[in-house]
């Protein structure tokens, strides 16, 4: 049988087949040996061991089409990042570390603002000022009063989305809104995972319908970019494209040196400073990184 982890706790992955339910499976041993670790969002094929209890074993772990190593999951179609308008105002530093991290694995974001209901007509504006200019779709949404939650079902038609954000933004309140209408077999699932020593929290895959998942990824409040050298940084800025071989200097890091055509575009209006002064901070952190 062939299904998807959607879970993943203390040795346990917890897979969803199609028409069948959910199995409690354990990993053969054979992923120890080859240093291979299911992930919550691998395709796996399952052995079943006893239908009427729903065990079974992982024997095979189907080809990745990307992870991650911070939240560990797989097979991402896309991220949906979630922060507030206000209360809390939004955080530009982390919010541009993760657009960053997902540009250099090619995962698709999409941008989700929150508590729109109290916010004022400037703020929304420089939200758009700052990210829709870099190509980024963006929803304003208010959990609370349930508006534009159809524009984010839309966007999460038919993919396996990884949903981040601070805490306090109201990204909890958007995931119950999103799955409240799940006919998924919740009764099964809860059960099995809501043992006394499985409370802990873990990346989980959540049914919105037959072919649409969201993850709810914990653990988001500070990321550090290093998995890259400081001379890729650039490439993963959207709107540094158009002035690519632009300046004096081949090679340009678009730092100091002069007759440089990025640092021209924010001094005359056309990159936001926030972003620019956001790469200047990931550059020097990628310059002064150890070399271990």
């Amino acid at each position: 049988m062939q299904g998807k982890i959607i879970k993943g706790i203390a040795g346990f992955y917890y897979v969803r087949v199609v028409e069948s339910g959910i199995y409690e499976c354990k990993a053969r041993g054979v992923f120890r040996k080859d240093k291979k670790k299911p992930l919550v969002g691998d395709n796996v094929k399952i052995e079943a061991l006893d239908e009427a209890e729903k065990t079974g074993n992982i024997i095979d772990i189907l080809p990745r089409k990307n992870e991650l190593i911070r939240p560990a999951v797989a097979n991402i179609d896309q991220a949906l990042v979630v922060f507030a308008v206000t209360e809390p105002k939004p955080h530009f530093n982390l919010l541009d570390r993760f657009l960053i991290m997902m540009e250099s694995k090619d995962i698709p974001v999409v941008l989700c603002f929150n508590k729109k209901d109290i916010a004022g007509q400037q703020e929304l504006a420089e939200l758009e000022e700052v990210y829709r200019v870099c190509g980024y779709p963006l929803l304003l949404i208010s959990a609370k009063e349930q508006e534009n939650i159809e524009q984010v079902r839309a966007v999460l038609k038919g993919k396996t989305t990884a949903v981040a954000g601070p805490s306090g933004v109201g990204k909890s309140s958007l995931i119950n809104l999103l799955q409240s209408e799940i006919q998924m077999e919740t009764g099964s699932i809860s059960k099995k995972i809501a043992r006394g020593k499985h409370t802990t929290r873990h990346s989980e895959l959540i049914a919105v319908d037959e072919e649409s998942y969201i993850m709810d990824t914990p653990g988001f409040s500070s990321l550090y970019v290093n998995e890259f050298e400081k001379e890729e940084l650039k490439y993963y800025f959207r709107e540094f494209a158009p002035y690519e071989g632009q300046c004096r200097f081949n090679g340009c890091g678009h730092v100091h040196e002069p007759g440089c055509a990025v640092k021209e575009a924010v001094e005359g209006g056309k990159i936001h400073r926030i972003r620019y002064e956001d790469y200047l901070e990931m550059y020097r952190e990628l310059k002064d990184k150890k070399r271990y």
